[in-house]
């Protein structure tokens, strides 16, 4: 199976319409378009009942105290976590991809609350989000943060964050999730039940003195 992208080649930056945040000669960050990228798919295997979808940042960082704070940085050698940024299911058999800004197509304050299904496949569930957890106590942004969110990683970050789009074959129609389920609840529940799997990466840094992002 194959996974592969118009909007970046793997291994390579996301352009700044795909993040949440990019970068602010003044401010540091501001909101950025939010867009989800397109994705398309192929080889997929004939046993093959649905489809699911998760895309994650290994390089969150585990400690928060320096993060976006002016005068430091977040050491790149800082142990690191997991940040899911998008988790759909019930992608069906005969959907083979996700058209740029389909699904997301700029930042909702408190998060999205209905997000978009792909075209392909409108009875698709989307998920929460880990900026669920990440604005619960901000006043002005905290709330259940459903669908995808893009890319914004600390400004002062000395790691390039990379963000690996999974894409996963399972051998059944529904995935046994329910609510507002995560991405770690399906993880749970397609264990022992995946054909095959596919991944695309992309990396992005809002730090200056990082490699640039592509516009």
């Amino acid at each position: 199976m194959e996974l592969t992208s118009t909007s970046f080649s793997n291994e390579q930056p996301i352009p700044e319409e795909f993040a949440f945040a990019r970068r602010d000669p003044i401010q540091r960050v501001r909101l950025s378009n939010n867009r989800n990228p397109d994705l398309r798919w192929s080889d997929v295997p004939e046993e093959c009942k649905s489809l699911a979808l998760i895309v994650v940042d290994p390089d969150a960082p585990t400690v928060p105290d320096d993060v976006n704070k002016e005068g430091r940085t977040v050491a790149a050698d800082l142990p690191r976590a997991d940040f899911h940024h998008w988790v759909m299911v019930d992608i069906p058999r005969s959907c083979t991809g996700i058209t740029a800004g389909e699904c997301s197509d700029g930042v909702t304050a408190r998060g999205k609350t209905k997000p978009l299904n792909p075209s392909g496949a409108p009875a698709a569930r989307q998920g929460q989000s880990d900026f669920t957890s990440w604005f619960a106590g901000d006043p002005e942004m905290a709330g259940t943060y459903l669908g995808y969110d893009g890319p914004g990683p600390p400004w002062n970050d000395e790691r390039v964050h990379h963000y690996h789009f999974k894409l996963y074959a399972l051998d059944v129609d529904r995935c046994p999730v329910e609510g507002n389920f995560t991405a770690a609840d399906v993880k749970r529940a397609i264990d022992g039940h995946v054909l095959a799997e596919a991944t695309l990466t992309g990396t992005y840094t809002l730090n200056p003195t990082l490699q640039p992002v592509s516009g």
